[in-house]
């Protein structure tokens, strides 16, 4: 199977969806991962907090627009490594797109004809209609990207067309397992990641510029992959929206479900602490 995550900044497709991609590795399929961005305006903590200080040091507060993001760049690529993220294509488009832009869908439509993946996971787009974060923008550039990828034609553009399988959507902020408490919106699929989680840890730890290591990664984890996880019925969960509807010869019950005793099943998996498991380090 080929996997490609679309995301706008270099550290989302750790933070949504680092444990399903570890899987996935770990299981052979490849993995390609597209960052919209540089992400050199985001989360500059290392930069911002530094400049705070009374005695700042002038190697971080000197540090220009390059310098930051190839920075950033190196952090997702250490990530990338730990995770198993066979390759990253970084499109370096400004953290500051308020809009869809038609190049930027271009450039995405060329690399799902170039890897051609089965299966695309994104950022479930907060409101596609008004466009106020680069995360919903990202996910909307995505949509138009596999339209216009669909629609190669190989006598007109020199390549096929190409007809994603699934697309599956992260980060919807509705931790609720039932429909009818959120008027039919929810997260259809979680992925039980505990297994890997400390790769996800160690991936996060990587994104030092932005304050994403140390307690930041172990407190996102506990908290939402935990309740996602809880409502799973398992320690540690990543979910996702799948973007189409999908056809089955027979209803489908997964082992997951058959093995479960709602009972109980609270009391084994909470016996996993994330903290204990992986604890900060000293320096």
């Amino acid at each position: 199977m080929r996997i490609m995550t679309v995301y706008a900044h270099p550290a989302d497709t750790i933070t949504n969806c680092g444990g399903t991609l570890a899987l996935h590795a770990d299981a052979g399929d490849e993995i390609v991962a597209v960052i919209l961005t540089h992400g050199g305006r985001i989360h500059p903590n290392v930069y911002a907090e530094e400049a705070r200080k009374e005695n700042a040091d002038p190697r971080l507060t000197a540090a220009g627009r390059a310098e930051i993001i190839e920075n950033k760049k190196g952090e997702l690529r250490r990530a990338a490594d730990i995770i198993g993220i066979g390759t990253i294509e970084f499109l370096d488009h400004d953290d500051l797109m308020s809009t869809v832009q038609e190049d930027l869908v271009d450039q995405v439509a060329e690399l799902i004809a170039e890897h051609r993946p089965d299966v695309v996971i994104a950022d479930y787009p907060q409101n596609p209609a008004v466009t106020n974060s680069t995360h919903t923008i990202a996910t909307m550039v995505l949509i138009a990207a596999m339209d216009r990828a669909a629609s190669f034609l190989k006598n007109l553009d020199g390549k096929e067309e190409v007809n994603i399988k699934q697309v599956f959507l992260g980060g919807l902020p509705v931790l609720a397992s039932d429909a009818l408490s959120t008027y039919g919106v929810r997260n259809d699929l979680l992925i039980d990641i505990t297994s890997v989680v400390g790769r996800k840890v160690a991936a996060m730890d990587c994104f030092t510029s932005q304050g994403y290591d140390g307690p930041f990664a172990r407190k996102l984890i506990e908290a939402s992959n935990g309740e996602f996880g809880r409502s799973a019925g398992v320690a540690l969960a990543e979910p996702y929206v799948r973007f189409r509807s999908e056809t089955r010869a027979l209803l489908p019950l997964t082992e997951y479900a058959e093995a479960a005793d709602p009972l109980t099943r609270h009391v084994s998996y909470s016996q996993f602490d994330v903290r204990r498991e992986f604890p900060l380090t000293q320096g």
